[in-house]
């Protein structure tokens, strides 16, 4: 494949009726600008210079490849793609939502299990952005082929979204993860572990309650000690969210939902060390800090080794950048998918 030929792929994503704005990437927007950040499914499109539609008819009229997310109960994605194949479209296929827990909840329905083999049956082929979902769009094809993990990619190239501040203005650990109500996220036992390294260190702890009062009673059950825990109960921009983690040492976390890894992605962006979790990108590009095959105490352990040493911290970023630049950039994940849309060609 050309340069040229990965420079002039361009990719549509179709959420059909989907409530995620439609827009288009010509360029790549600076950080604040556009109606969604170039980041998750929307960073496909971004990254090839493509579109982002929950319209049908809009995807058929961008005459490119199109990437169909399936959400809901699949109904209007299978109307989707009937559409779009009887206009001649290459259309390959991902579940929105891809944590394991996610695909678990969704396809224990039968009716959803239903359309979703048959969909996946009827695509030109599937894109995983985890390992674990390629595993399971290659079992529900048998012996088709044409299933790829992709991971979704991250504007690293672009200075504008590099969010990294002087080690100076840095302290305190962030909290990646916030659902209180995901048994695999285990929110509750990264907050015993931060409590525990605040401890520690005298390092400060943040994390997003967008719960209220509820979420508020639970935190002050963990007795954090006076005027160390920070909790952002207001919505923020993506823009904003980035500078209040970028204020940070580490992003800590204990998910083990194996999804793509926004927290992770989040945290190369700032340029700081994301510690725990087994999402894709945690697994790319923080291999030796995720954790995948590391317990609860290896995990909080590298976690204050970071804390103490600046120097560590360092090390751990630079590698994380490289990892990234070579697998998660625009340029690389650009790359990856020009390559695989080329053998429908």
């Amino acid at each position: 494949m050309t340069s040229k030929s990965v420079e002039d792929f361009r990719l549509t994503v179709l959420n059909p009726r989907g409530r995620d704005p439609e827009q288009e990437f010509r360029d790549l927007p600076a950080p604040g600008e556009g109606a969604h950040p170039p980041i998750n499914f929307h960073g496909f499109a971004a990254c090839t210079r493509g579109a982002f539609h929950h319209d049908t008819r809009r995807a058929i009229a961008e005459n490119t490849s199109v990437l169909l997310l399936l959400r809901g109960d699949f109904r209007a994605s299978e109307r989707a793609l009937a559409n779009l194949k009887k206009h001649g479209r290459t259309v390959v296929v991902s579940l929105k939502e891809t944590g394991l827990h996610q695909i678990a909840q969704q396809l224990s329905n039968r009716a959803r299990l239903s359309r979703f083999m048959k969909i996946v049956a009827q695509a030109d082929g599937c894109i995983a952005t985890t390992p674990e979902a390629a595993e399971i769009y290659q079992s529900a094809r048998w012996r088709l082929t044409r299933v790829a993990f992709i991971p979704t990619p991250y504007p690293l190239e672009d200075q504008r979204w590099n969010f990294c501040l002087p080690p100076d203005e840095q302290s305190g650990i962030f909290v990646g993860t916030r659902e209180w109500d995901v048994p695999s996220r285990n929110h509750f036992a990264a907050l015993l572990v931060a409590r525990q390294l605040c401890d520690a260190t005298g390092e400060p702890v943040t994390l997003v309650n967008l719960d209220g009062h509820q979420a508020r009673r639970l935190l002050g059950e963990l007795k954090f000690p006076e005027g160390k825990l920070h909790v952002i109960e207001k919505w923020k921009s993506y823009p904003n969210y980035l500078r209040d983690v970028a204020r940070h040492k580490i992003v800590l976390q204990l998910d083990r939902s194996h999804v793509p890894g926004q927290v992770a992605g989040d945290a190369l962006l700032c340029r700081i060390p994301c510690v725990g979790g087994d999402g894709a990108i945690e697994r790319i590009a923080f291999s030796k800090t995720c954790g995948e095959g590391r317990t609860i105490t290896q995990i909080a352990s590298t976690a204050l080794d970071l804390l103490k040493n600046a120097d560590l911290r360092g090390a751990i970023v630079a590698e994380s950048e490289q990892r990234a630049l070579e697998h998660l950039s625009f340029q690389a994940v650009r790359c990856q998918l020009a390559k695989f849309f080329a053998q429908f060609a």
